[in-house]
C-alpha cells in the first residue's frame, strides 16, 4: 500500500496533452486530390482549390491549431506529395 501513494500522487502531477479532434469524414475534399500522392509539388500549381490550404515541408515550423475546412499537403525532401489530410 505504501509503495502505491508515491505513484498516486506522480500522477496527480502529470500536465494532460490535449489532442487532435478525431477525422471522422473528409471535411475538406482530401479525397478529391487523392491523385496528387506521389506527384512532384509542382502539381498543386495546377489545381484550384477554393478555401483553406497549407503546404508543409520537412523542417518547416507548423501551427498545432485545427480547421476541419483546411486541407494540408505534406511535400517530402524529394518535393514529392506524399500526404493529404484535413485539419
Amino acid at each position: 500500500m505504501r509503495y502505491i501513494l508515491p505513484f498516486l500522487i506522480l500522477s496527480a502531477c502529470t500536465a494532460a496533452v490535449p489532442s487532435l479532434p478525431e477525422i471522422q469524414d473528409d471535411t475538406c475534399g482530401a479525397g478529391e486530390h487523392a491523385d496528387l500522392i506521389g506527384q512532384d509539388a509542382t502539381a498543386l500549381e495546377r489545381v484550384l482549390i477554393l478555401g483553406m490550404v497549407r503546404v508543409t515541408r520537412p523542417g518547416d515550423i507548423v501551427t498545432m491549431d485545427f480547421w476541419p475546412t483546411r486541407i494540408n499537403f505534406q511535400i517530402d525532401a524529394n518535393e514529392k506529395i506524399v500526404a493529404i489530410t484535413c485539419g
